[in-house]
């Protein structure tokens, strides 16, 4: 054979190898929700593709017999191809037993460069860099491979089997997707440019409802501002005037005895109408949704779309007031700082390495803003004050502070034994100031 037919075979045996290299690849990087979505639209290699993904062992191994058979015929074939060239170049400089040696080193390097670099490396980064489109194009012939070489494949296939019972080893994989995936996309859009960061932020928390609790997102009992059936007329003006709501709870002589809601436009319209306002006795007071705190963002969801309500009173096991909660709240629970009013920030920044926070801002919004991934059994506790108290094991008292993740919590206001706000340093900052 001429030098030309030599590397003409080398060239078919490189593409071989090439296809192989690819096929592989291509199947392995090939997403699965991509796919699934052009087989919906009906692209029927598609479906061929996730088939092979279910079921790869007959796919792996003639990949295998293809790659190892290529390798070995392209070692024999460049070695008889090159060597005399290689001889007829060097012998003028060199003698035997050199002469052979580095005739059969020169061949050798050739080829397995040109295998690394056309067969294995530049076909894999194709692969790796379109995988849907790669795996399309070539699942037909590897289908028609996986056929011609089907007793070879059972033999193979059946040994690996085995193997891998013997050692109990799986071989399905696995394709089911976690919350950590869907955050690990999310991220890794927001990082692309894709997704914008307040969008991710959004879905996050939409994701989180599941496991936070309802008591985060509520209005807490030592802030309500309710009516008694007992308030006159001049006391429901005065409450409404100092914390205008859409909507108050009413009560029987104490908190834990409700009765029910009041819609502060039916007080609106008695005003106008020059009509005298009483709660006892009257239809102003509807009746309200109780729920209890154990519920999580997404039940308490549920119960309000259940019951066609926005508005629901939170009651421990104790049958005790906790709260109140409304649609607008778990609203600011999905939505973050976008439905947050300057006024109402729980996280005020002094400066680029201090922030007052309030001692009922929940425990997930001071992960989120300090980049925390957890605090030590937060279970036990659902605001940044319920955290100072279970560190501390006492009731807080002003210039408090915990250490933790790099901050220092450090109370600075009490109300009636209330941690009524903090002041969160990094711990990197107060050292460079001392």
């Amino acid at each position: 054979m001429t030098l030309f037919d030599n590397l003409l075979v080398i060239l078919c045996l490189v593409g071989a190898s090439c296809f192989f290299s690819m096929s592989e690849i291509a199947l392995a990087a090939s997403r699965k929700i991509r796919l699934r979505q052009l087989a919906d639209e009906g692209d029927v290699r598609a479906e061929r593709v996730l088939q092979l993904q279910a079921h790869p062992g007959s796919f792996f191994t003639v990949v295998q017999i293809g790659l190892n058979a290529v390798a070995i015929m392209g070692g024999i074939v460049g070695e008889s191809a090159f060597r005399p060239h290689f001889i007829a170049l060097l012998q003028p400089w060199l003698a035997d037993p050199w002469l052979g040696k580095l005739s059969f080193l020169l061949s050798f390097v050739l080829v397995t460069s040109l295998f690394i670099l056309l067969a294995d490396l530049m076909p894999k980064r194709v692969a790796m860099a379109m995988p849907e489109w790669v795996a399309l194009r070539l699942v037909a012939p590897m289908s028609w491979c996986i056929t011609v070489l089907r007793p070879l494949v059972w033999l193979f296939n059946g040994l690996a089997n085995g193997l891998f019972k013997l050692l109990h080893i799986p071989t399905a994989r696995n394709d089911e997707i976690t919350s950590d995936d869907i955050y690990a996309v999310m991220n890794a859009g927001a990082e692309a440019g894709v997704l914008d960061r307040g969008d991710q932020q959004m879905m996050e928390n939409v994701f989180e409802m599941q496991t936070v609790s309802v008591t985060s997102a509520m209005t807490a009992r030592d802030t309500l501002v309710y009516f008694l059936l007992q308030d006159s007329e001049e006391d429901i003006k005065r409450k409404i005037t100092e914390a205008p709501h859409t909507k108050f709870l009413v009560c029987d002589g104490q908190l834990d005895t409700v009765k029910g809601v009041v819609d502060a436009k039916e007080l609106l319209i008695r005003v106008i109408n020059g009509e005298q306002i009483s709660l006892e006795g009257s239809n102003l007071v509807h009746n309200t949704l109780i729920i209890p705190d154990s519920l999580s963002l997404s039940e308490s969801m549920e119960y309000f779309k259940n019951s066609r309500a926005d508005f629901a009173v939170v009651m421990n096991e104790y049958a005790l007031v906790v709260g109140i909660v409304t649609t607008n709240d778990l609203q600011r629970a999905v939505m973050g700082a976008w439905s947050l009013h300057e006024s109402e920030e729980q996280i005020i920044a002094r400066d680029a390495n201090s922030w007052l926070v309030d001692g009922v801002t929940p425990i997930t919004d001071v992960m989120r803003a300090f980049g925390i991934e957890e605090f030590p059994h937060s279970q036990n506790y659902e605001t940044i004050a319920g955290f100072m108290m279970y560190m501390l094991r006492k009731i807080p008292k002003r210039t408090d502070f915990v250490n933790y993740a790099g901050y220092k919590f450090e109370v600075v206001d009490i109300d009636a034994y209330r941690v009524d706000q903090l002041l969160v340093t990094r711990l990197d900052a107060l050292d460079k100031a001392q």
